[in-house]
């Protein structure tokens, strides 16, 4: 516990004085604080008005689902934020200055991987915050075990989030520079696309297909939070006046959180051997 606490403060010494993480670090919570104004959102779909709030959004335990998947969407910022921690060991050299001064090449490697699971579990725990005070504000359902109901999303939400921070921290020892990581993690996305395209319409049916693309490493992540709108009671009123049944939620299968976890294994162990191979 000591050495993860050594390891920690280290990495919070480092990214304290730059001022590009501490932007994207504001900039992630304030935008996340903002899906309260999604209450007073309204459109028209046809003759049909829809206001958000009264289709049920901040209702418990349906808050979960939707707010982890809202929040997902500003992963970008913390994705910035983390291959950037990375490649400055190399722009900067603090790399080499760490294994002089007598950390290990593992224990480099864990300090990175402990910050960023203390940021996935800030992150999932400003979601939570966020998330009870909509629910007790809105919510037409308030009993504690409603409440408790589906909080699984959270750690979904977190899951994912070191999932994707995994990644591009191995792509940052990898291509050791922020705008070639964070391009080839888009090109991989596209990649994996062009893959799921090819097994569906070459080679297998949709079910196969997506059995197989579901081991895809973003693919995976992507799985542990589903859209939750087809949830909601408006868009199964248009589907049925569209002709179309939209079928219910069965949850989240626990293949996918061992599948993700496989990958941020991977990727943390991987990223060890980059580093322990490379002529630094």
């Amino acid at each position: 516990m000591k050495n993860i606490k050594r390891l920690l403060s280290i990495e919070f010494y480092k990214i304290k004085p730059h001022k590009l993480s501490r932007i994207l670090f504001l900039t992630y919570f304030i935008l996340l604080s903002a899906i309260a104004l999604i209450a007073a959102v309204q459109f028209k779909l046809g003759k049909i008005k829809i206001n958000l709030a009264e289709q049920g959004i901040f209702n418990f335990p349906y808050i979960w689902h939707f707010n982890t998947w809202v929040a997902d969407f500003l992963t970008f910022f913390l994705a910035i934020m983390v291959v950037s921690m990375v490649t400055n060991e190399y722009t900067y050299r603090t790399l080499k200055q760490n294994l002089i001064d007598g950390l290990t090449k593992k224990e480099f490697v864990l300090s990175k991987f402990y910050f960023l699971i203390s940021l996935a579990l800030l992150a999932s725990f400003f979601v939570f915050v966020i998330s009870f005070i909509l629910g007790l504000s809105y919510s037409d359902f308030t009993s504690p075990g409603i409440i408790i109901k589906d909080l699984y999303f959270l750690g979904a939400f977190f899951l994912k989030l070191l999932g994707i921070f995994s990644f591009i921290m191995f792509l940052g020892f990898l291509l050791k520079r922020s705008a070639l990581a964070l391009g080839f993690f888009f090109v991989w996305m596209v990649v994996e696309s062009i893959l799921y395209g090819l097994l569906r319409w070459k080679f297998f049916d949709k079910i196969i297909a997506d059995k197989i693309a579901a081991f895809f490493p973003y693919a995976a992540m992507r799985n542990l939070l589903p859209e939750p709108i087809s949830r909601l009671s408006a868009a199964k009123n248009i589907g049925r006046q569209l002709g179309e049944e939209v079928t219910g939620f069965e949850g989240i299968p626990a293949i996918n959180f061992i599948i993700v976890s496989i990958w941020i294994g991977v990727f943390v162990y991987a990223s060890y051997k980059i580093l322990r191979t490379r002529d630094l």
